[in-house]
């Protein structure tokens, strides 16, 4: 069965909190590590597990030293401010720290030499969750600006620091997964490019931190029946055509064309009500609760549409009580309706969004004329047209395209960025021509020269011979989808597909994807021959003799990092590997890349970096100044007396000092103003004095009692 990366970062993070004991606790987050917790575990989750309460450690908290704290804690200077604030003041009984990730030396050397987080930390330890699972085998940092900061050519003096902590990532994500992986990485044969070291030098990072981790933790990797797991880092030079290729799959569509919110979350905005109700038009969230998008995400077009229409007949069939009937008004129609509402109305929520969204996909298709501009783009991606020959007039259909003017700017663009590619390089003339002929400003002439940032050939001279642009596996790629028969308009294949299917089947290059540790080249050639192909012919069956791996085998992980970017049609290509080899398949990247995301961030490769406001380059955060402020000591509010009588009926307090409860007026003990009554009963420095004077009362007023 396939494994989760979000059940198991929510199985670690609840695993966390349990460890602290069954007492009653608040736990502490801040706002890094909230967005990591509520990514896969629910708050209701979180308090079911003895949790009184979820406090951000950035707010104003009540003290509460009477209750033991866990912090889930991002490893940051300012955060660990926060924390040493709450030490100083003893905020909770006992701390148990847990960091999202491994705290810089400096960071634990101050919590070390602090006498009071000695006495406050029952607990410490890094829980390697640094990461966020959009999907079960899709992880992503949240990091677009890694984009710029790997390849803005002004951006030399953070990629140092920017390698660290993406190694520290992707450690993160081998350590939760329980994988110590060989390590592989992807090392271009044709360096133009300065960013052409990036793989290995990352690479080479991660297999630094990978033996760090295991040589101070005995007990890893845990023990399992699995084959040893293998990451392979690549990153977007690899494949420069996946991001500006139009799909047809779902996702990647939708992703393409809709007007999607994205954030923490992703929302689309449409109607789910009858036409025309406007209380009926909201942002509706898709996630992996959604099953019908999780189901049909990576579906064709034309397969999703026959699937939804067979859904939709299911689930009209499911509840009839809610169709048209003889008579719809009657007893037990009510009560079917009533029993099935809730049910139903979820139904026909997620039918109907994702009637809507595949509805309007298709409006804009046919709109921008997508399906001509497709076929173009997929013989200019695998160099090879329809019947799988060389493609003929390309330039003519370009330029015919360009001339529509239902085609979008963005979509001439893109043309124009993959006929440069498929040439690999065009003269500065001949690029001013198309581009004049686009009708596109001067800025996107910008975006077409930075993807030489990149590793593509954009400029040539005429001495220089005019190879088209082959991907670095296209002679196999063109084999396969052949053999296929894909759509015509998805005949193009990631690299990452090829890359996988060569990997599993032992014969990926070791030139262009070497090994870190030099000693495992040879081991994993020797495994790959075992497991594929046997020399003698004698005595080895053949290679489709073999009984292909089952799902009750234990599945090997393979772990892809790609730096600056993955698509979404790279991510189906990882779970159609999965799903053919037996394999778990993970996608790690920094940020998932749209088409609209892409160029923009190819154009910003040559705006100054200091209008890129990269993070690297604000001011670092600050701890929040009322967390050093002096605590303002409680003060009790004075105490009423009670009184009976309403206030607007109580008497004044002069006619109350002048009362006589003797009919002459006479002056007497009960007589005395209420001033001094309530000084006598509050003051023990008079009251031998009040004694004194009783007694001199009692000689002279003898008129109380009776004479004989």
């Amino acid at each position: 069965m396939a494994t989760s990366a979000i059940a198991i970062q929510r199985e670690i993070i609840l695993n966390a909190i349990r460890s602290t004991g069954v007492e009653w606790k608040v736990l502490v987050l801040d706002t890094g590590s909230r967005r990591l917790v509520d990514n896969v575990v629910g708050e209701d989750d979180i308090l079911k597990e003895n949790v009184t309460n979820i406090e951000q450690i950035e707010d104003r908290r009540a003290m509460n030293q009477q209750m033991d704290a866990t912090y889930v804690l991002s490893p940051l200077p300012h955060i660990v401010d926060c924390l040493m604030s709450d030490f100083e003041r003893r905020r909770y009984r006992r701390s148990f720290i847990m960091w999202t990730t491994l705290l810089p030396p400096e960071q634990r050397e101050r919590l070390d030499k602090s006498a009071m987080a000695r006495d406050s930390i029952a607990l410490l330890k890094v829980l390697n969750i640094d990461f966020y699972p959009r999907e079960s085998n899709l992880l992503t940092f949240r990091d677009p600006w890694s984009f710029p900061t790997l390849f803005h050519p002004t951006c030399n003096q953070l990629i140092r620091k920017h390698m660290d902590e993406l190694a520290q990532r992707i450690v993160s994500v081998c350590v939760s997964l329980g994988e110590y992986p060989t390590i592989r990485y992807h090392k271009p044969q044709d360096r133009t490019h300065e960013a052409s070291v990036l793989c290995s030098h990352l690479a080479h990072f991660v297999q630094l931190e990978m033996d760090r981790y295991a040589r101070y933790h005995e007990d890893f990797p845990p023990p399992s029946p699995r084959p040893q797991g293998t990451l392979i880092i690549t990153d977007r030079s690899m494949d420069l055509f996946s991001p500006l290729v139009h799909e047809f799959t779902y996702q990647a569509m939708v992703h393409d064309l809709l007007p999607l919110t994205e954030g923490d979350k992703i929302y689309y905005k449409t109607s789910l009500g009858d036409k025309g109700a406007v209380d009926a038009v909201k942002n509706v969230e898709i996630s992996e609760k959604d099953g019908l998008w999780v189901d049909n995400r990576h579906l064709h077009m034309k397969d999703l549409l026959e699937t939804l229409s067979s859904k939709f007949e299911e689930f009209t069939a499911k509840y009839p009580q809610f169709a048209e009937s003889d008579n719809p008004s009657s007893l037990n129609n009510i009560k079917d309706m009533l029993a099935g509402l809730p049910e139903y109305l979820e139904g026909k929520e997620a039918i109907s969004l994702h009637l809507n969204m595949v509805t309007d996909a298709m409006s804009i298709c046919q709109r921008r004329k997508l399906v001509e501009i497709a076929s173009v783009e997929q013989s200019m991606a695998t160099g090879l047209d329809e019947e799988f020959r060389k493609p003929r007039n390309v330039a003519d259909q370009v330029v015919r395209l360009l001339d529509e003017s239902d085609v979008t700017f963005p979509d001439r663009l893109r043309l124009i960025m993959q006929y440069i590619l498929y040439r690999n390089g065009l003269l500065p003339s001949d690029t001013q021509r198309l581009l004049a002929h686009a009708q596109l400003p001067a800025r996107d002439a910008e975006v077409i020269y930075n993807l030489e940032l990149i590793g593509a050939h954009v400029s040539r001279t005429l001495k220089d011979p005019r190879p088209v642009a082959q991907p670095p596996f296209w002679k196999k790629q063109a084999l396969t989808n052949s053999t296929e028969g894909d759509s015509e308009l998805s005949r193009y294949n990631p690299v990452i597909k090829t890359m996988l299917e060569e990997h599993i089947q032992g014969t990926l290059d070791r030139l262009v994807f070497p090994f870190t540790k030099p000693h495992l080249d040879t081991a994993e050639g020797l495994m790959g021959r075992e497991t594929t192909s046997q020399a003698s012919l004698r005595s080895a069956k053949p290679t489709w003799a073999r009984p292909r791996p089952t799902a009750l085998e234990p599945r090997q992980r393979i772990i892809v990092f790609m730096a600056g970017g993955a698509t979404y049609s790279e991510s189906r290509a990882c779970y159609e590997i999965s799903k053919a080899n037996n394999k778990d398949i993970f996608l790690a990247s920094s940020h998932m890349l749209t088409p609209e995301l892409f160029l923009r961030q190819v154009g910003d490769l040559s705006v100054d970096k200091r209008r890129l406001n990269l993070p690297a380059d604000q001011p670092r955060p600050q701890a929040p100044a009322h967390l050093f402020e002096r605590e303002p000591i409680p003060v009790e509010p004075p105490i009423e007396q009670a009184s009976d009588i309403p206030r607007s009926s109580q008497m004044p307090l002069v006619a109350i000092e002048n009362l006589s409860l003797t009919a002459n007026g006479r002056n007497n003990p009960l007589s005395q103003p209420i001033a001094s009554l309530q000084a006598g009963t509050h003051s023990d420095a008079n009251s031998t004095k009040d004694k004194g004077k009783d007694k001199d009362r009692k000689k002279r007023h003898h008129f109380f009692g009776s004479r004989k």
